[in-house]
């Protein structure tokens, strides 16, 4: 062989190795950029304005849980989006007893292989169409790149992070496989009830998925895997009505109240404790006669000093870390409003809400793949917020059928307060640290 056949050979080989590990420490190295994801990149940044533009556009859209039309328009707004993305979109009403507007679900299949990922937010937000606080506001008063308005990070942030990665992937042609599903609720700040119908078509989704995102919040060293859950719970104690005279007597007893904080103190030395668990009574009322208001957080009781009391209604909600410690904590409660003071009854009622998001193995090892996407954008790694500091959120619902992360919007403040606030710089980190995740995720 010639010299310079051997020279031609040696340039054909070398041609095509740089073609095909361009970037060989991210071909191993999952906290480094391929150049396929470094002109994603620059894919977020091309559409940066006009993604702001759209935030301005669906916050100015006041869509308080009450206000139906008002969320379903917003909505209508991310229909019309994914479906230019080619997305097949529904809106999903929910009874007209429930006073809820409904849920919007869009879904692509991008090939027969490939994950089933569901990304979650919701479009409802806490200010009521009279609020005065409704509109995005850019003002000098503001530092740096903050930006004020009503569900600005709760979460319409969130939601608009999901549309523009989902296109900043689509238009670049960098998704071939797999399938994804876009699931905003009209209710998480309220849910509709009965939650096995306002939830159903959200958890029917999530069980056919192999991965849920939830996009509320966000953190630059931070993400959701665990979250505890919450319930409800209903004390009603019942006495004997008499003159306060002869209470304590054989035939009179203890009555309603004195048994009531019989029953609250047990609660608390008894069942308080366990790490993540906590139960609170929220409101009570007692006397001789007393009346529930239109909702759970009202009550008319009437009563004398001279009357033993007859009746005492106590609720409350508790927190757990998973349904065994509910069950746990439940069972303890019961067994203690078993041991009556004499001539008194009591009974209680428990109605599930959040069911508890348990810190699971594979929800870490998805927190990794996300912490590693972090680091490759310059970040510090990624750490589990503490469930037990953590509230309740859609994504709980999903949590028992499928591996599931949250908390991985952008971050601002003032949540549910006229001050909630976004940094724009954080928005449009997030939204290429998801488009690089969700890259990664549909090749994978």
């Amino acid at each position: 062989m010639s010299s310079i056949s051997k020279i031609l050979i040696l340039c054909l080989v070398a041609f095509s190795s740089d073609k095909v590990f361009s970037n060989p420490q991210a071909v191993s190295n999952p906290q480094i950029l391929s150049d396929t994801e470094k002109q994603i990149l620059l894919s977020v940044e091309s559409s940066f304005k006009s993604q702001v533009d759209f935030l301005e556009k669906v916050v100015n859209i006041n869509s308080g849980t009450r206000n139906k039309l008002g969320v379903k328009a917003v909505g209508e707004v991310f229909i019309q989006e994914f479906n230019k993305l080619g997305f097949n979109s529904t809106w999903i009403d929910m009874p007209e007893k429930m006073d809820r507007a409904g849920h919007m679900l869009s879904e692509r299949r991008f090939g027969a292989d490939g994950k089933k990922i569901m990304l979650m937010g919701h479009l409802d937000t806490v200010f009521p169409i009279d609020s005065p606080f409704q509109k995005f506001e850019r003002t000098t008063e503001l530092e740096g790149a903050k930006v004020k308005g009503p569900g600005i990070t709760d979460m319409k942030d969130g939601n608009t992070i999901i549309l523009f990665a989902l296109k900043s992937l689509i238009d670049g042609g960098y998704i071939n496989k797999g399938t994804v599903s876009v699931f905003f609720s009209g209710d998480e700040e309220s849910s509709g009830k009965p939650i096995s119908i306002s939830r159903k078509e959200m958890i029917e989704l999530a069980k056919r998925s192999d991965l849920a995102l939830n996009f509320e919040g966000g953190s630059p060293g931070k993400a959701v895997i665990g979250r505890r859950g919450s319930s409800n719970w209903a004390l009603t104690v019942t006495g004997k009505r008499a003159h306060s005279s002869v209470v304590f007597s054989e035939k009179v007893g203890a009555g309603a109240i004195f048994e009531s904080g019989r029953i609250l103190n047990d609660f608390y030395q008894q069942v308080k404790g366990e790490h993540g668990l906590t139960f609170n009574p929220g409101v009570i009322g007692g006397g001789t006669f007393v009346e529930e208001g239109d909702d759970d957080a009202s009550m008319d009781s009437y009563g004398k000093g001279n009357v033993v009391a007859q009746k005492v209604i106590v609720k409350g909600g508790l927190r757990f870390l998973s349904e065994e410690q509910k069950e746990r904590a439940r069972e303890s409660m019961r067994q203690i409003i078993a041991k009556n003071l004499p001539v008194t009854d009591a009974s209680i009622e428990f109605e599930d809400s959040y069911p508890a998001m348990t810190a699971t193995d594979a929800n870490r090892a998805e927190l990794k793949k996300f912490s590693n996407v972090s680091i490759a954008l310059g970040m510090k790694p990624l750490t589990a917020y503490d469930p037990t500091k953590r509230g309740a959120a859609d994504v709980s619902f999903v949590a028992p059928y499928v591996t599931s992360m949250d908390a991985l919007g952008s971050w601002g403040g003032g949540s549910h307060t006229p001050d909630e606030w976004l940094d724009l710089n954080t928005f449009k980190l997030s939204t290429k640290r998801t488009a690089i995740y969700l890259y990664r995720l549909l090749n994978e």
